[in-house]
């Protein structure tokens, strides 16, 4: 396989002298892999932190900033971060007003942000932890115990990141971090598999003329693997599987987000045909994000994520973000 990079041992490293680079507003500390915005800590403000192993870019480094993280902890590729990583985050972003851990559910995640949230309470800071585990496809996999951790990643730390902006007290950051997951289900499709610069090659197989259906964002397996399939027919299945699990009665929030191999003119008409889907199951859409954000390196394919909203929630999507990946109203 053709990448472009340095060697496989420095990957995540070069990546973040590159971000470093690239945003100015952001400190990141390379050798200790923390990426903290660059006014931390911000004074009364609740602080939020997350991470997880590189290779889901932008997902967590590239949503450091105002109206979102506070710091993320990149692991190496499809690793958890260590505790250590975590630790520094909180003491480089706490206030005085605690830290809000935010967690995909996989197994090295929850260990080390346990691990990570007793220490630092050790060393004074006040930390809560929420768990994402949007993912309908299975209940059990290679890498958790119960549904993986997702798209509503994104969500959780958008709208949470804008309560703690607004000077929210520690207890509703997270009373709103649980109610955006508990509103949000997710579903991914693979077309390809990705490859890891470690491997150099496809971490697992999907023949030619096959999909799997409900991959996890490290390539764990779906529900099902079937033959090629068309958008229209990807979107009846992936959406079925997410409508008949949330069941929402409100208005909701889409992403419809790339794998990392799958251009946008692909993405933009499997949006389309998720809200066709949307329209005919009688579900209101309030506002779609399009794009690559929770990605699996090279890995052609799509998820989508729905939020059941209420005023308040579509009120904190709404206000200003100012981060890398995700930006507007500032």
């Amino acid at each position: 396989m053709k990448m472009l990079i340095n060697v496989a041992e420095t990957v995540v490293a070069d990546a973040l002298r590159g971000l470093a680079a690239a945003h100015p507003e952001l400190t990141v500390d390379v050798g200790n892999r923390v990426v903290v915005r660059r006014d931390a800590p911000v004074p009364g403000k609740v602080a939020l932190v997350s991470g997880g192993g590189s290779g889901h870019e932008p997902l967590h480094a590239g949503f450091v900033g105002p109206g979102m993280l506070d710091a993320a902890c990149p692991g190496e590729v499809f690793t958890s971060p260590v505790p250590d990583q975590m630790v520094r985050a909180a003491a480089a972003v706490d206030s005085g007003k605690g830290v809000l851990f935010v967690v995909k559910n996989y197994t090295g995640d929850v260990l080390n942000f346990d691990m990570a949230a007793e220490l630092a309470e050790d060393e004074g800071v006040q930390v809560a932890k929420v768990l994402v585990n949007d993912d309908v496809a299975v209940t059990d996999s290679l890498y958790t115990a119960g549904r993986r951790g997702t798209g509503a990643t994104l969500f959780v730390e958008k709208i949470a990141g804008a309560a703690a902006e607004e000077g929210a007290p520690l207890e509703r950051v997270e009373a709103v971090a649980r109610q955006v997951n508990a509103s949000s289900r997710s579903f991914g499709v693979a077309l390809s598999a990705c490859s890891t610069p470690a491997k150099g090659g496809p971490t697992f197989e999907l023949p030619p003329g096959e999909l799997e259906l409900g991959v996890g964002i490290h390539g764990e397996p779906g529900r099902e693997r079937r033959g090629t399939m068309t958008s229209r027919e990807i979107a009846d299945l992936a959406m079925d599987a997410v409508l008949d699990d949330l069941q929402p009665d409100s208005p909701v929030l889409l992403l419809v987000n790339g794998m990392g191999g799958t251009p946008l003119l692909e993405l933009y008409g499997f949006n389309a045909e998720v809200h066709r889907v949307l329209g005919e199951r009688g579900v209101p859409v309030a506002r779609t994000l399009v794009g690559n954000y929770v990605t699996s390196l090279d890995m052609a394919g799509a998820s989508v994520t729905v939020c059941q909203l209420d005023e308040e929630l579509l009120r904190l999507w709404d206000a200003p973000v100012s981060t890398p990946a995700l930006r507007w109203g500032r």
